[in-house]
């Protein structure tokens, strides 16, 4: 009789962490199911979808504009170039572009300084965009922006300066991004990338407005979690995301740090990257807790730290103390 009421005892024992887990699960999906803005998540654990909801929006498995988290799948480019040998963090911007000396400090830009949106230049963000993507050509306007700080003094947050590396990139590859995406990504993860917005010069934009779904946007994390290897196929190149990960800047808004493309900030406790694009797009990895987080949302509406992305964070915590 005592050996049985053990044996139950241990039973439960055994049973009330995953019993807890599920509970703390399905709390993610009521949190998640009501914020009305967000499309679609994904928590990938130790391998294991343990969540996979789309709420509203076209799907798990469709391509969604996942905005500005092109930056950090540019910086995995980036990454993967510099292994290659076609370009260097040490490399001139301008030497890079085809352009002569400017005679002044935009000589100094490297490709580093882009990665960490160190590069000085004035933004095309926010209330600049507009007539940015309405100019003739896309890098002449990025490189004619005021320097407003000297190269790899501070961060400047601006889709302009992640566009000028793009293009460098492309040049140095001797291929349109897209192509490179599709080649260095999407082939090795069997990833689709949807073509996307390209400039007047018919250069794919850099950071910002690719097209996947969200699986296919875990696929990447998932990825990255592993240093870079799926299926035992490196990828990105071994140490890139540890550098990657160290933290070079501070976002003025959130506080954040940034290093070569991610945001870098602890959730529950626990470190965590992430990628982040308007409206709420999301891709976060958390190395010491084993999980990816994959976050669509309506790519219309805004998603500021103190208002929704503030949601998006305290639910990414929830998941990260689940």
């Amino acid at each position: 009789m005592k050996r049985r009421a053990a044996l139950t005892l241990i039973g439960a024992a055994l049973t009330a962490p995953a019993i807890a887990r599920g509970q703390g699960l399905e709390d993610v999906r009521d949190t998640a199911s009501q914020l009305d803005q967000l499309h679609a998540i994904i928590v990938v654990r130790d391998g294991e979808e343990i969540v996979a909801e789309a709420f509203r929006g076209p799907g798990l498995d469709n391509v969604t504009n996942v905005k500005s988290v092109s930056k950090t799948l540019l910086s995995l480019l980036v990454g993967i170039g510099t292994e290659r040998g076609v370009i260097s963090l040490d490399d001139r911007l301008l030497p890079l572009l085809g352009r002569d000396p400017a005679g002044n400090a935009r000589d100094d830009i490297t490709v580093a300084d882009l990665l960490t949106l160190r590069a000085g230049l004035g933004s095309t963000s926010g209330g600049n965009y507009g007539a940015w993507v309405s100019s003739g050509n896309w890098v002449d306007f990025a490189l004619s922006r005021p320097l407003e700080l000297e190269p790899g003094e501070d961060f400047i947050y601006s889709t302009g300066t992640t566009h000028l590396l793009g293009v460098a990139l492309a040049r140095a590859a001797g291929a349109d991004l897209l192509t490179l995406a599709r080649d260095w990504l999407g082939d090795p993860l069997d990833i689709v990338f949807a073509p996307w917005v390209a400039d007047p010069q018919g250069n794919y934009l850099g950071g910002n407005d690719m097209g996947l779904s969200p699986r296919a946007l875990s696929r990447i994390g998932r990825m990255c979690l592993n240093d870079g290897v799926w299926n035992a196929t490196r990828v990105v190149p071994a140490g890139w995301l540890d550098r990657a990960w160290t933290p070079r800047a501070k976002s003025p808004w959130s506080g954040d740090g940034y290093g070569y493309g991610w945001f870098l900030t602890r959730l529950a406790g626990t470190r965590a990257a992430y990628a982040r694009g308007y409206g709420g797009q999301v891709l976060a990895v958390l190395p010491e807790t084993r999980t990816v987080v994959t976050i669509t949302s309506d790519p219309t509406r805004p998603a500021r730290s103190g208002g929704y992305f503030g949601d998006l964070k305290r639910l990414m915590a929830q998941i990260a103390a689940t």
